[in-house]
């Protein structure tokens, strides 16, 4: 593939629609970026330390990899709609204790950071 390089700017300064079109980069592909925030190695492992698994395929290991982020990315909004409510910007405990004590689907979290 081509590398693509912008022309020049006109001498007048004018760019029509058209040559900014010839001139835009290409989007970027899935491929160049990176798919997930936590480290897959780091995922495997922690797979590996149960006891009932024994392999772990790439699949897999992306899969709870993206269900884990879609969860700390859920408990950590609704922790911090009660940092709001205290005036607060930063997460802290009793935040968290109010978002799994407010919200059915952590129940099975309760009392699991004392």
């Amino acid at each position: 593939m081509e590398e693509m390089t912008a022309p020049p700017e006109a001498a007048d300064g004018n760019n029509t629609g058209e040559e900014a079109d010839k001139t835009a980069a290409p989007a970027p592909t899935v491929t160049s970026q990176k798919l997930g925030r936590l480290p897959m190695s780091r995922v495997k492992a922690l797979m590996k330390s149960d006891p009932d698994v024994s392999l772990a395929s790439q699949e897999a290991v992306f899969i709870i990899s993206k269900a884990a982020e879609l969860f700390i990315e859920t408990i950590a909004k609704d922790a911090y709609v009660y940092a709001v409510r205290g005036k607060r910007k930063t997460l802290q405990r009793k935040d968290l204790d109010n978002a799994i004590d407010a919200v059915d689907e952590f129940a099975f979290l309760e009392g699991t950071l004392d």
